[in-house]
């Protein structure tokens, strides 16, 4: 099965077409990072705009890329159509929704977060649910237990910044430019994670997520620190980009850890040992990746993580699980297609 599929629910505009759900064919992406660079994040009536002006060009050459592939040869088209912008969502799905209608194909929503957690399945063909998720973004922190390919349970989500809007944050405070994740990650190989003691935020429930106060603690602290006549050197730049990620990413990984070693004791795995997937754009951060990857060795999980060029927002992800919604009947390809609305925020539990 050929699914055409699109994603536009931030400043990416991407269509991919994906086969049988694990083989892509073509991904193309057009980023709008250096626009949004100029105002140190993403500005969402610019990134709509930039989504209206590009998408045509951007599925044309997906199409080409696709071994010549033709509208004609593909079977269903997929479009992200929640959560995210609503303006740019809405380029996306009335844009789908058009060429599903003009060309009398089915027409298959994708949730982002579903979407984001089934990139993994396009560089590992042997995984399949169940599974502990880390799904870690610039709009998205959870902990999710996927019992299938099509059902979900969010245990664990943010309570306020992001991980990675937390980490743009913190960069921007330091002096770094949009995006500033790739920046914290870079200097803090050069730093001493230990030298600076920084707030581990505390929540109610043990799975959920808080990095308001580590981002405040940054932003205090060079505000204090302008506020006394001085200013950081590079290398206390570097010690507090290290320091930042170590916590940010012992955070993530110690309750993750925490719920898959719960969910193994509960027997959800079967016979098999446990296995977490790590996705979302911040799945690119090298020091995630290592504490993460450190302590599965330690566990005894299998972890798994995209490549880089899946990790963040593309069609392809969105093409492999649009083909399991399709074939496990979470969605009923083919009908109300014309009724498909964009949703800004949406659960996918």
């Amino acid at each position: 099965m050929k699914i055409l599929a699109i994603e536009t629910s931030c400043d990416e505009t991407s269509c991919a077409v994906v086969e049988n759900g694990r083989s892509v064919l073509s991904n193309v992406t057009a980023t709008q990072i250096e626009e949004h660079k100029l105002y140190g994040g993403v500005v969402p009536e610019i990134a709509s705009r930039r989504h209206c002006e590009g998408i045509v060009g951007v599925c044309e050459q997906a199409l080409l890329q696709a071994a010549n592939t033709t509208l004609e040869s593909i079977d269903a088209i997929a479009v992200t159509y929640a959560p995210g912008l609503i303006g740019a969502l809405l380029v996306g799905v009335n844009f789908a929704k058009g060429i599903a209608l003009a060309h009398s194909k089915p027409l298959i929503p994708v949730h982002h977060i579903k979407a984001h957690i089934a990139s993994n399945y396009i560089a590992h063909p042997e995984l399949k649910p169940p599974f502990v998720a880390l799904v870690v973004s610039g709009g998205h922190t959870s902990i999710v237990r996927v019992k299938n390919y099509i059902e979900f349970e969010v245990v664990g989500s943010t309570l306020d910044d992001a991980a990675g809007e937390a980490f743009d944050k913190a960069a921007r405070a330091m002096g770094f430019s949009y995006p500033g994740g790739i920046y914290i990650d870079k200097q803090s190989k050069l730093g001493d994670a230990e030298a600076y003691k920084l707030p581990n935020p505390k929540t109610e429930s043990p799975y959920d997520f808080s990095f308001s106060g580590l981002k405040t603690a940054i932003v205090n602290l060079i505000h204090n620190t302008k506020q006394a006549g001085n200013t950081l050197t590079q290398n206390q730049i570097s010690d507090l980009c290290a320091s930042f990620q170590n916590t940010a990413c012992n955070i993530l990984t110690d309750k993750t850890i925490r719920f898959a070693h719960e969910q193994a004791n509960n027997g959800i795995f079967a016979d098999s040992a446990p296995v977490i997937c790590l996705c979302g754009g911040v799945a690119a951060n090298s020091g995630l990746r290592e504490k993460l990857l450190c302590a599965c060795n330690e566990g005894g999980y299998k972890l798994y993580f995209p490549p880089l060029e899946y990790c963040g927002d593309n069609a392809a992800m969105v093409g492999c699980q649009a083909y399991y919604e399709n074939l496990y009947g979470g969605y009923n390809s083919g009908e109300n297609s014309n009724s498909l609305n964009a949703y800004a925020t949406m659960g996918i539990s």
